[in-house]
């Protein structure tokens, strides 16, 4: 039997409630059919207060979890949701007039757990992916290059250096390509993150060490 058949014929088996759990479980990033339908039975085993507890964590991060409006970093909705900052941006003790820009949240915190870096970020929430259909007008490169025009869109703090610690990857030294052309033409010092970290690699995978190697080792383009 082919295995498209198989699968509907177990499927048939389970309540339409059930079938759209393991559908909505199955699109996440990394989720098989067959982890999906695991998952599935998992929270239908646990006590109810434990599904319905991921199900809140969820909501809560929908409802209450904004891109912060200077550096789309996650951060926590304020009574102002027009005037959202994340934790690093509402830090009046960081360097803001030094830019550090990633491509996503997840490699901002692996930057700041080294706790080498005293400046402030941009996440670009994503890289140039030509083959993707991702261009620099799907990233938040005009709001990275609106901070560096205007000192009042970077809290009121002129930039002195961009730092580019995008991954080390095709994308990634494509993007960064792209950004150090346009920043060339602003007269703004633009750095980036020493080649400590292996070529091909990505930022949340790299231990503690190389990040603070690759940091203290930056070098102009």
């Amino acid at each position: 039997m082919p295995a498209a058949a198989a699968r509907a014929q177990r499927q048939a088996a389970y309540p339409a409630v059930v079938v759209r759990l393991i559908d909505e479980l199955a699109r996440l990033p990394g989720i098989g059919r067959r982890s999906a339908e695991r998952l599935a039975f998992h929270l239908l085993k646990v006590p109810p207060e434990d599904a319905l507890s991921l199900s809140s964590a969820i909501a809560d991060a929908r409802q209450k979890v904004r891109p912060c409006r200077v550096c789309s970093n996650l951060a926590d909705i304020g009574p102002d949701a027009e005037h959202t900052l994340c934790a690093v941006c509402a830090d009046a003790r960081r360097d803001r007039a030094t830019i550090m820009v990633v491509e996503q949240p997840r490699d901002l915190i692996a930057l700041e757990q080294t706790g080498m870096f005293r400046g402030v970020y941009h996440v670009l929430m994503g890289r140039v992916s030509p083959l993707e259909g991702v261009g620099p007008a799907d990233l938040t490169t005009a709001e990275l290059l609106a901070r560096i025009d205007d000192p009042g869109a970077n809290l009121g703090t002129a930039v002195k250096e961009v730092v580019l610690a995008l991954n080390p990857t095709l994308e990634g030294d494509g993007t960064a390509l792209f950004l150090a052309a346009e920043l060339a033409r602003r007269g703004v010092k633009l750095t980036r993150l020493a080649r400590g970290l292996p070529a091909g690699s990505q930022l949340e995978y790299a231990n503690k060490a190389v990040l603070a190697d690759a940091i203290e080792g930056r070098r102009p383009i």
